[in-house]
């Protein structure tokens, strides 16, 4: 980890916007790019300005290449590095809010646009927090940042050194930890998601490691009647995540 940048560009309008409001002590200053102006982006300026954060405009070309995408929308924010959680506070997190943990863990997720996806279907559906791991995996940038629509500025996310010991620490705290397969496993409906949950989604492609699997409490498998050989891994989650939600919906008095 000690060749990643100690400050980071996050570009696009909802992200910079989410940075600004949710970590604005983090932000050094917002680029605006110049002739780029719209409702949104008079939103997300504001929300800049009301936080103390300087906004300055810059040619379209610099805040291009400060974005390193072309998917910038005409703003950008320099921010320190990204301050990842600590399990415990996604635990502490749920006993405030008096609800059974619901967290997820990605078994090395490389893909950002994925990683991004699955931040924020875990933010939209009321999960604790996400788990990564340090090695073989995308950390938080500024392209996972876009991905996620800003959901990562507002979800607890830790990085962890060892994936399996931390499976085997969550086992410890009364947390199941579910891993989704395509092809083996309790079928979804089946599933119980009530208590405190972990749910644990492989890498693209190649699934869970055995490893992985060999460690989790449970093994879930989404029902599949098409001919497409398996979902992506951020639509595997989503549906995890959903399936968990609803449970905890449908059993509140």
């Amino acid at each position: 980890m000690a060749d990643e940048p100690s400050s980071r560009v996050v570009f696009g309008v909802r992200p910079v916007e989410e940075l600004c409001r949710a970590r604005p002590r983090e932000v050094a200053v917002v680029f605006l790019a110049e002739g780029h102006r719209s409702r949104e982006i008079d939103v997300a300026v504001a929300a800049a300005k009301d936080r103390g954060i300087a906004v300055e405009i810059r040619p379209r070309a610099l805040v291009a290449d400060l974005a390193g995408a072309s998917a910038h929308q005409g703003i950008v924010a320099i921010a320190g590095e990204y301050r990842y959680a600590l399990i415990a506070d996604m635990l502490a997190a749920a006993q405030s809010a008096s609800e059974a943990p619901l967290l997820l863990l990605l078994d090395c997720i490389t893909d950002p646009q994925n990683f991004g996806a699955l931040v924020r279907s875990a933010e939209v559906l009321g999960a604790h927090g996400v788990i990564i791991p340090d090695k073989h995996a995308a950390p938080v940038t500024g392209a996972v940042v876009k991905a996620s629509a800003g959901a990562s500025e507002r979800m607890r996310i830790a990085r962890v050194r060892n994936l399996l010991g931390t499976i085997d620490w969550l086992a410890t705290q009364a947390v199941r930890v579910w891993g989704a397969a395509a092809e083996r496993g309790v079928p979804l409906a089946q599933a119980e998601f009530l208590g405190p949950t972990c749910l644990v989604v492989g890498a693209e492609g190649r699934g869970l490691r055995e490893a992985v699997a060999r460690r989790c409490a449970g093994i879930v498998q989404i029902p599949q009647r098409g001919q497409v050989s398996s979902l992506n891994a951020s639509a595997a989650g989503a549906i995890l995540l959903y399936e968990a939600t609803r449970q905890r919906m449908m059993a509140r008095p």
